[in-house]
């Protein structure tokens, strides 16, 4: 790191006490906006605060909003302060700030991370609009198992395809100009493995292999750095043994010593507080100790740095050295996104109170919604026609106001979002709206009046699945199903002969069964934000021809999970060609998912020639060209993601089935057709040895170009040592 004059005299010029404030970051009681998220924060009152913000303990504040308090603020701490060091004013802004836009999982879904880049992008216009310097995004964890809640906020299952939006949202977040106005430094969390808890349990243990930590969970993180994030967030979990908030092997070994990192490792909530019950630390002051010298740099709302590092200091157990390190990584980047040049960017009253830009993120809104749902299954009972058609929407979320945003949405402006009948309504006044029954209990006369208004009609659009609390943080589950009364409601629809459309909302792949598996189609809906009835309606009623595919795989039955597409092959695989019998497999059911990874459909029908390879063999430096032809063989224009999968024949460890290893979406007018390439070079084969080091292996590789992880027919080719 390049040493700033200026910082290097202001830490000279600091206390340890003034140094070791910059390392706290606590909720923003000056301008406290979501007290129910964490009710304990709110405790001290703003005076407080700015007392402390004055005596130079507050290096940063959280979840606070409004331009005009959090100016107050930095003025105390510009013009107060001994220092005048700036605050930097940070919040969990995840998928939208005032527009809302689809949970990250649905947006993966789009296979366009342009489109994350650009709902980013907006996102960071409105929160820097109202006060907000640094947002606690974007999650990059994958997710293998389905029955954890948080999922739904990273980009599925897929290091490739997670990495890509990892690094388009960073883009998007912090623009091409740090000290820019609208700029939101932007957070990669949770490093690392948060995604691998056991049996999908919220904050559990990971007891991963090295080699599976760095090929499958480390590169997002990886991709959002070389993106540009200047801070990372320390996870909750352990990993082997070791939490991750107090691994030095994580914040020092790897982020800082291999990726050559200089930005600050702020712990997520009380991570560090937590050491103690996770039985790592003797008490406080030992989880201080153990997290600091770990590399964690930024406390969040514990206090257990400002209650203990002075005296670790005094006592030696800390290195002055390593205090100031830390300190000059975190005023290094106020630095550079210019906070001491401009303290007061990004807390202008008069830009926050200006919304002539909200009707033009309203359709991005609506854009993003809409590439993001995925139609799984249609017998062709889709486009539904606008007029001459009497259709019924039935199920708790039909009309439903409260489920719209998803997970982690705490300023989302609700004047503005659109509910499925509103927007349906819009094209089809006359759409018949019934609830049916709650989201987890039946209602009174429910199932009668959903029966009756089917039975009237030519076709159902059930709205039906979880709830947004069902995901999100402290949301696993060890049923992902369609909650019973639901189930029970959809069943007594279906029998009553009308063709049904599941609009199926959910924060997680889902085991589908009975008539939300058998209905005549069903959409994958997510939780979509403020444009959600609008996007569906263009959707349903054929104005957008749906192209979202799914970055998670759908299991047949929720005791498959973790289940992805990209496991492992055993010694016994189940083989098309070869009796079940002693296969890899489970009792019930086949070794595969009721949708897979990668699946989607659309209302036209795209067919892809067998893939070619530029050459049976090629060298260590060689690049390999991987080609197919697309054809549009439908009626209407649409899109399609062409995906790459790879394979590994032989190796010195067992690798997955397949992997995807490229994808694109193209845009094709029926009868047109196009070539699609992709190159392939031995970095995109390459994986971490037995022994430590990430190299590619020579020998026989499968190749294909297909519509999803399933089917597709094969190349060859060789990678000559």
């Amino acid at each position: 790191m390049i040493r700033d004059p200026r910082i290097e005299d202001l830490i000279a010029r600091m206390t340890v006490e003034e140094k070791v404030g910059q390392l706290g970051v606590f909720a923003d009681a000056v301008r406290p906006f979501a007290p129910d998220v964490n009710p304990e924060v709110n405790a001290r009152g703003a005076s407080e605060v700015l007392d402390q913000i004055r005596a130079g303990l507050v290096g940063a504040l959280f979840n606070g909003v409004g331009a005009l308090e959090g100016r107050e603020a930095q003025r105390v701490a510009i013009e107060e302060s001994r220092l005048g060091i700036p605050l930097i004013l940070g919040a969990d802004v995840i998928h939208g700030m005032r527009t809302v836009f689809p949970i990250p999982l649905g947006e993966a879904a789009s296979f366009e991370p342009d489109l994350a880049e650009r709902t980013a992008r907006v996102t960071a216009v409105e929160a820097t609009a109202a006060g907000i310097h640094w947002t606690y995004a974007p999650a990059v964890d994958i997710a293998r198992d389905q029955r954890w809640g948080r999922g739904a906020e990273g980009s599925g299952e897929d290091v490739v395809l997670g990495s890509a939006f990892a690094a388009a949202r960073v883009r998007g977040f912090q623009g091409t100009d740090l000290t820019a106005t609208d700029s939101l430094l932007s957070t990669p969390k949770h490093f690392a493995a948060y995604g691998a808890v056991a049996g999908g349990m919220e904050y559990n243990s990971v007891d991963i292999s090295e080699q599976t930590l760095r090929d499958v969970h480390l590169p997002p993180f990886k991709a959002a750095l070389d993106a540009g994030a200047l801070t990372i967030m320390s996870a909750f979990n352990d990993i082997n043994g070791v939490p991750a908030s107090a691994s030095r092997e994580l914040m020092t070994d790897i982020l800082r010593g291999e990726w050559a990192f200089e930005g600050f490792v702020v712990s997520d909530y009380t991570a560090d507080f937590e050491l103690v019950a996770h039985g790592y630390a003797a008490d406080e002051r030992d989880a201080a100790r153990l997290a600091f010298i770990a590399g964690v740099d930024m406390s969040m709302q514990s206090g257990l740095y400002a209650a203990h590092l002075p005296d670790l200091i005094e006592k030696g157990e800390v290195s002055m050295e390593m205090l100031d390190e830390s300190v000059r990584r975190v005023l290094s980047v106020k630095s550079a996104i210019g906070l001491f040049d401009n303290p007061y960017r990004s807390l202008d009253p008069v830009r926050e109170a200006d919304d002539s830009l909200r009707e033009a993120h309203g359709e991005l809104a609506r854009d993003a919604a809409r590439r993001s749902i995925v139609m799984l299954k249609n017998d062709g009972v889709l486009p539904l026609r606008k007029t001459g058609q009497r259709v019924a929407l039935i199920g708790p979320f039909g009309a439903d106001q409260d489920n719209l945003e998803g997970c982690w949405t705490l300023f989302g402006d609700k004047t503005r979002h659109v509910d499925i009948a509103s927007g349906l309504r819009a094209v089809l006044p006359e759409l018949v709206v019934v609830e049916g029954s709650g989201i987890e209990e039946p209602i009174e006369g429910g199932i009668e009046a959903a029966v009756a208004a089917a039975k009237a009609a030519d076709v159902v659009l059930l709205a039906v699945g979880e709830p947004q609390n069902y995901s999100g943080e402290a949301q696993s589950r060890t049923q992902i199903i369609v909650p019973p009364a639901q189930q029970q409601l959809i069943e007594a629809v279906a029998a009553t002969g009308t063709p049904v459309v599941i609009l199926l909302k959910n924060g997680r792949a889902l085991a589908l069964t009975g008539a939300v598996r058998n209905a005549n189609a069903i959409l994958v809906t997510w939780f979509l934000g403020s444009q959600t009835g609008p996007a569906i309606a263009d959707v349903v009623f054929g104005d957008y021809n749906p192209a979202g595919r799914l970055p998670v795989s759908f299991p047949q039955d929720a005791g498959q999970q973790p289940f992805f597409y990209n496991h492992l092959r055993t010694g016994r695989p189940e083989l098309a060609d070869q009796p079940p019998a002693f296969k890899s497999r489970w009792r019930e059911i086949t070794h595969e998912a009721l949708y897979p990874f990668g699946h989607g459909l659309s209302y036209t029908t795209f067919e892809y020639t067998a893939p070619k390879v530029s050459a049976a063999s090629i060298g260590w430096n060689d690049t390999l060209v991987v080609s197919t032809t697309v054809t549009n063989t439908g009626k209407v224009a649409g899109e399609e993601v062409v995906q790459l999968y790879v394979h590994d024949r032989v190796a010195s460890r067992v690798r997955p089935v397949k992997e995807l290893k490229g994808f694109r979406k193209i845009h094709l007018v029926p009868g047109a057709s196009v070539e699609v390439s992709f190159e392939l070079t031995r970095a995109d084969v390459a994986f971490t040895q037995r022994d430590g080091t990430f190299t590619a292996e020579p020998g026989a590789f499968d190749v294909w170009i297909a519509g999803s992880s399933e089917g597709g027919e094969a190349a060859e080719f060789t990678l000559r040592g």
